[in-house]
């Protein structure tokens, strides 16, 4: 498996539409996120996953960037969608709704035979998990590290409300409730805890770009690195708010070039203030995810 993935925006195409699915394709989403789960209908899986799976044998060049999201074990659809999709070489999968750790592992082994079975290198296959959609998983957000093929974590609101039977999963002024901001929290430390990608979940008005773009780039403040899409208009905002400004660029080199000058010291004096090695440390990432460490 390749290193760790720098996706910023993850589109979700119903997978029982090859229209959505190739104009989602044709767009700029670093991720297009086939769904085989909510996007279609119990009646119509039946009929989506060979659509699925012609879809992207039909576009080989595309597959790194075409991934899957299953249905859970929970239900009986998991090992059916995989069976079908994964002769097709899809560039990873989505579980939801996990329980824990041992939902991972479980499709871990399932993709292993099915990669033996089509020719396709065992264990190249990557993974994102939505790690908060049950009551049980939130309490598991922190073990993921280690886990078999997983690149990236991503929460949910509102299969979580489902969960734990919440009427609404918002305040009155629109802004998440407390359990909800803790499953992002939760995700965020669990994503550092494992090393991998935080994924911030979605924003259900397409239309609000202006939220969008506030809401992205304070996610990012925080140390989230990508965000779902649910629309191909949010997808341009979502790339530009999870892209280093040249501002921050130039920023970042400074500090890392100031402390490249002064080796072994612990604290520097810069533009009036002290900077010590957590600084170092984060204009380094920022330069990771622009591409220029």
């Amino acid at each position: 498996m390749s290193g760790p993935i720098t996706a910023r925006s993850w589109l979700f195409a119903p997978g029982d539409s090859e229209k959505k699915m190739a104009k989602a394709m044709d767009g700029t989403a670093d991720i297009v996120l086939i769904d085989l789960e909510d996007a279609v209908a119990t009646e119509n899986k039946a009929a989506a996953r060979p659509m699925v799976h012609d879809f992207i044998a039909a576009n080989p060049a595309q597959a790194h960037r075409l991934w899957v999201r299953i249905n859970p074990f929970d239900g009986p659809y998991t090992l059916l969608d995989l069976a079908a999709v994964m002769p097709a070489r899809p560039g990873g999968i989505m579980l939801p709704k996990v329980y824990g750790r041992a939902d991972v592992e479980k499709l871990d082994h399932c993709l292993s035979a099915l990669e033996v079975a089509n020719g396709i290198e065992e264990g190249s296959t990557r993974v994102i998990v939505l790690i908060t959609e049950t009551a049980e998983a939130m309490f598991h957000t922190g073990s993921y590290k280690g886990a078999p093929r997983v690149v990236a974590l991503t929460w949910g609101a509102e299969d979580l409300a489902d969960s734990i039977g919440a009427s609404a999963n918002r305040n009155p002024d629109g802004s998440y409730g407390f359990t909800y901001e803790l499953a992002r929290s939760l995700c965020l430390l669990g994503a550092a805890t494992a090393g991998v990608a935080a994924i911030e979940t979605i924003q259900g008005d397409f239309r609000d770009l202006d939220g969008l773009r506030a809401r992205a780039e304070k996610v990012r403040r925080d140390g989230y690195r990508g965000m779902l899409a649910i629309h191909p208009a949010q997808v341009e905002v979502i790339n530009a708010a999870f892209t280093p400004t040249e501002e921050e660029i130039a920023d970042a080199q400074a500090i890392v070039d100031l402390f490249a000058a002064n080796p072994g010291v612990g604290a520097i004096g810069y533009k009036g203030g002290m900077l010590d090695r957590p600084y170092l440390s984060r204009a380094q990432t920022l330069l990771e995810q622009a591409g220029r460490a």
